[in-house]
């Protein structure tokens, strides 16, 4: 046998003793991770469908107008009260302009209604005053009327001179009518008026309320931050409409806490509970782990909360193993909680 041919057998078995070798420490560390995975799993139910939550509130437009100036960027931090938007206010202004006029001419209508009110008052007095010297006339020729009746009966005045006193009784009768009904009327006029003053004083109500919904209007015209937090995405461009009502865009709120929404197995539920701690790994930040507590159940399925739940009775039924949406609240210090972010993939393990 050649030399050359002694060095190739011998390079052979080196390298199928390498490869023995390895395989051999390969499937050495495959049994060790089955065992400490077969122990992880009968010690904890673990799931990886779970994520980083957090509250992302939707900032609203509460009135109609253009877009004059956007005040924040992309991902931007902004603080409860910030200016986010401006909306164009003129046509706002000119409006409160014409509602305040609209308010003093039905204030000076209400001045002028309780005047009206004050002289049908004083009328009504002078009325009354007139009232009584009519019916103080009236009295006296009555009496009159009656002496120079038994004086006629006693033939002791002249029939021309009777019939002249009972002229003066009629006068004086037509007379106490004619101020009573004035006296009525005046305080029919007296009612009207109040009645003229109670609709300006509701016209007055509704002209400082249409007043208040432009002032309102102004207010609005103004967005400002709901909350501490990070902004969104910017999709708002100055000279744009924005209606009321309208998504402006969405702020991740900062003053409540995140927490870790796992979605586990049905067949996982039994051996959970609340109170339970769990341990959570962010796919984010392998090396660190963070601590949590069971704080809630779903209700139901997460498929029976879809736009459209599955309806098993149509026949075609095929089984899938359903999962449970579990809240579990985070416990580490908000400092330690910074860095994470809604939406992060997240692995949770509890104890059993």
């Amino acid at each position: 046998m050649s030399t050359a041919l002694k060095k190739y057998e011998k390079t052979d078995r080196i390298l199928v003793r390498i490869t023995y070798l390895v395989a051999l420490f390969i499937l050495i560390g495959l049994i060790i991770w089955g065992v400490f995975s077969m122990i992880h799993h009968w010690r904890y139910e673990t799931t990886n469908d779970a994520q980083v939550k957090e509250y992302i509130n939707p900032i609203l437009s509460r009135t109609n107008g253009y877009v004059q100036e956007v005040k924040y960027k992309d991902h931007e931090h902004v603080k409860m009260g910030d200016t986010l938007v401006v909306l164009d206010r003129n046509e706002a202004l000119v409006q409160q302009d014409i509602a305040k006029a609209k308010l003093r001419a039905a204030e000076a209508q209400l001045h002028v209604l309780e005047s009206n009110q004050n002289t049908s008052n004083v009328s009504s007095g002078v009325n009354q005053s007139q009232i009584n010297a009519a019916k103080a006339q009236l009295y006296q020729q009555q009496k009159e009327y009656e002496r120079y009746k038994n004086l006629l009966d006693n033939n002791a005045v002249t029939p021309q001179r009777f019939e002249d006193i009972q002229t003066k009784l009629k006068v004086a009768e037509a007379n106490f009518e004619s101020v009573k009904r004035s006296y009525q009327t005046s305080l029919s006029k007296t009612t009207d008026v109040g009645a003229q003053i109670e609709v300006a004083k509701a016209t007055i109500q509704e002209k400082k309320a249409d007043l208040n919904k432009i002032l309102l209007d102004l207010k609005y015209a103004i967005i400002t931050a709901p909350t501490n937090g990070y902004m969104g995405k910017k999709n708002l461009q100055i000279g744009q409409l924005v209606q009321k009502g309208q998504t402006i865009g969405f702020i991740v709120d900062k003053n409540q806490s995140k927490w870790i929404e796992a979605n586990f197995e049905e067949t996982q539920i039994a051996a959970l509970h609340e109170g339970q701690k769990a341990n959570i790994t962010i796919d984010a930040f392998p090396g660190e782990t963070f601590k949590g507590t069971i704080e809630a159940f779903s209700a139901a399925t997460g498929s029976q909360f879809s736009l459209l739940p599955p309806d098993n009775a149509t026949g075609n039924f095929v089984k899938i193993t359903q999962r449970f949406p579990v809240r579990i609240k985070l416990t580490d210090n908000e400092n330690s909680l910074e860095q994470l972010r809604a939406g992060m993939s997240a692995e949770v393990s509890v104890p059993k």
